[in-house]
């Protein structure tokens, strides 16, 4: 046993960097995306479910590897596959002709058509050519929306969220939408007001998008689709979310009656279904952990961004207040130029634009630096409003009286500034707090990405918006009560100093 414990000991050392180890398939999506693809779970807020959840998982498996899921907003993802967020997208990505100039795609994994819904009731639309002379509603950069477009005579009305498109057809605002036919079973299937209807429009097939030039990457997630499409997994999970289809069995040879009982898609039905107001209120009690997560990322990315708009604000109104004239010039450009470019296009540009020249930064940091960046511009003009509006005589009294110039500025002249724009100060923080919501864009999970990400889920903006709304509200007001007691204690010492 003596010599024997030391030989397993070292076998044991020799094993553990191996499970430190461990493949990854970080693949990116967007939770926003919607059922069945990529959504919150309907009985547990904060867990992502979905048809492409367990397919990517299933991918995995096959290859070896353990999933690792990604969030990006949907516009994003091909931006974040290229800088190396995840090795792979898998949320609905249809394989075009201009996505495979960008990107490189697996085989189709799963192959389906589009679908018309109208009003119940309405006259039925047969196909594209039945649907000119209406307005059609359907996803931006969708394959439906390249389908409506060449149809030609169509009215297309485009959306982020397919749940307002389907919400505009129900309220009279549209004619019909044309979606992919998963998204119609959920969305429109279970909807008394609204039916599906018509042929199969088109063929749209999903591919797992990859990095330009990783062939190795692309023949393992290959060799993995094939092997989960022969063994029958494919078939089990698509069975569970109620979505194979007389396609897919063509492709496939599958025309076994059906594999798996629909549970997945029967669960969110019930989830989703009307309720009322006291399973409704204890929805939104469930709702809190992960509103309290989003409201703690929301105020951390809030509070720095802040610290930093003043700090750079500050010194850009020194700069050119009393920095001479080349120190003003090179504020001024500054704040011209931030001022005069739109505040998303400095995030994506920092995020997904300075990885060009070797520059990646982490999302919290691009998000900070962004926001605290822009309103840093804002805030150098109210800085410099308050320090010309200090008497110059004031400074030129205090340096007089054997003050360095710097004395002045810190003693006299900076100490009343403070006081004037103390007010415009804590507008614009309650303006960057509204504003962080915009680092949705770049993977980060703040109040307004829960926001939408719930809604979506659960089909209700109205009541989840009423709690986002409470929450923003609740966060926005300590500050502006102290903002209000600094401002009077100010006022105070500066009439006692009188």
């Amino acid at each position: 046993m003596i010599r024997v414990l030391p030989l397993l000991f070292a076998v044991l050392l020799s094993a553990l960097p191996a499970f430190g180890q461990e493949k990854l398939l970080r693949w990116g999506g967007d939770a926003n995306s919607g059922a069945p693809y990529v959504f919150q779970d309907p009985d547990k807020p904060g867990h992502i479910i979905g048809v492409e959840v367990d397919i990517a998982n299933a991918i995995a498996e096959a290859m070896g590897r353990q999933p690792r899921f990604v969030q990006n907003e949907w516009g994003s993802l091909v931006p974040g596959l290229e800088i190396g967020l995840y090795d792979a997208v898998i949320n609905g990505l249809e394989i075009t002709p201009e996505r495979a100039a960008a990107v490189d795609f697996s085989v189709p994994y799963w192959i389906t058509h589009a679908q018309f819904a109208i009003r119940r009731g309405d006259p039925p639309i047969d196909d594209l050519a039945a649907a000119r002379g209406k307005t059609v509603g359907t996803l931006k950069a969708s394959q439906a929306e390249m389908l409506l477009t060449r149809a030609g005579g169509i009215t297309v009305r485009t959306y982020d969220q397919e749940i307002n498109a389907y919400d505009d057809l129900r309220n009279g605002r549209i004619d019909a939408v044309l979606l992919d036919a998963p998204i119609g079973v959920y969305y429109a299937g279970p909807d008394r007001a609204l039916q599906l209807v018509g042929r199969p429009v088109g063929r749209i097939e999903y591919g797992v998008a990859v990095k330009k030039g990783n062939a190795a990457l692309l023949a393992e997630i290959n060799q993995a689709i094939a092997t989960i499409r022969q063994s029958g997994k494919l078939r089990e999970i698509l069975d569970r979310w109620n979505l194979w289809s007389p396609v897919m069995a063509d492709v496939t040879g599958d025309k076994r009656p059906m594999t798996a009982q629909p549970t997945a898609f029967d669960a969110y039905v019930a989830a989703t279904r009307p309720q009322g107001w006291e399973a409704r209120l204890m929805r939104y009690v469930a709702f809190l952990p992960a509103i309290g997560k989003a409201a703690i990322t929301t105020i951390e990315i809030s509070l720095i961004s802040m610290a930093l708009a003043i700090a750079l604000g500050a010194m850009l109104a020194l700069a050119r207040v009393y920095g001479g004239t080349l120190l003003d010039r090179l504020a001024l450009l500054y704040i011209e130029t931030v001022r005069g470019t739109p505040l998303l296009i400095q995030i994506l540009f920092i995020y997904y634009g300075l990885p060009n020249i070797g520059v990646k930064l982490d999302p919290f940091l691009a998000g900070v630096l962004a926001l605290g960046f822009n309103y840093a511009a804002y805030e150098a003009e109210n800085y410099r409003a308050g320090l010309l509006a200090v008497p110059r005589q004031q400074y030129e009294a205090a340096v007089a009286l054997n003050m360095t110039e710097r004395q002045a500025l810190r003693h006299v002249v900076i100490p009343q500034a403070i006081r004037l724009v103390l007010p415009p100060t804590t507008n614009d923080f309650i303006s960057l707090l509204k504003d962080s919501s915009l680092v949705s864009v770049i993977t980060m999970v703040e109040l307004t990405q829960t926001y939408v990400q719930l809604s979506t889920t659960y089909y209700d903006y109205f009541g989840t918006g009423i709690l986002i709304g409470l929450v923003y509200l609740l966060i926005g007001l300590p500050f502006v009560r102290l903002a209000r007691w600094t401002e009077a204690r100010l006022h105070r010492a500066y009439r006692r100093g009188g």
